[in-house]
């Protein structure tokens, strides 16, 4: 059993709809799990459509997907419907206060920071509010991870509103660039919610 659905908020959503009465579905209309390998051209494909047309790169790699999803499977997050990847979410571990450009391509197991590496949607699937709410249920999984502090990310400064309606505070402009392109760090106080984490379930 992965850890996303070990706890009772990360547990898959299962919805029917409403002529299915009586008939048996192989795949649940909607799913959402943790990521492996095998996930990582579909990630990819989504990632690269979103990305390339906006920025012209992607936050990860082909290879480097592949490389977050053996090493911390853990801290990722896929949105399924019927079997097929409509978004997701890949993080990993950072033991530093700010992101370098190291945090780009290393998971830092005795980290107690998650760095975000890219949230996509598919782009069938925007402007539905799938990102917010996939940030949401991840933002709810990392506070049942006792050994997690916080959450950061970077994004470019037109998503910068996107994230604070998910809790995200600016911490700063990023030292990390990709050719003309600048970020704003952002971080959300994991550990800050510990109302939240005694009444969750975890």
């Amino acid at each position: 059993m992965s850890v996303v659905s070990a706890v009772p908020f990360m547990k898959p959503l299962h919805m029917r709809s409403p002529g299915s009465q009586g008939r048996r579905h192989t795949l649940p209309a909607s799913e959402f799990r943790s990521l492996s390998p095998e996930d990582a051209i579909s990630v990819f494909e989504i990632e690269r459509e979103a990305f390339i047309s906006v920025s012209g790169e992607c936050p990860l790699h082909l290879d480097e997907v592949r490389h977050f999803l053996s090493l911390c499977p853990e801290l990722s997050l896929g949105w399924f419907e019927e079997g097929r990847l409509v978004a997701f979410i890949i993080g990993s571990l950072w033991d530093q206060d700010r992101l370098t450009v190291d945090a780009l391509t290393l998971h830092k197991p005795r980290g107690t920071t998650v760095h975000i590496h890219v949230l996509a949607v598919h782009r069938t699937f925007r402007q539905q509010g799938k990102g917010s709410i996939l940030m949401w249920r991840y933002l709810q999984y990392l506070r049942c991870l006792p050994y997690i502090r916080r959450a950061v990310l970077m994004c470019e400064d037109f998503l910068v509103p996107f994230y604070q309606k998910s809790g995200f505070a600016v911490q700063g402009p990023s030292e990390i660039t990709v050719g003309p392109l600048t970020f704003t760090e952002m971080f959300f106080p994991v550990r800050g919610h510990a109302f939240m984490r005694r009444n969750s379930g975890c």
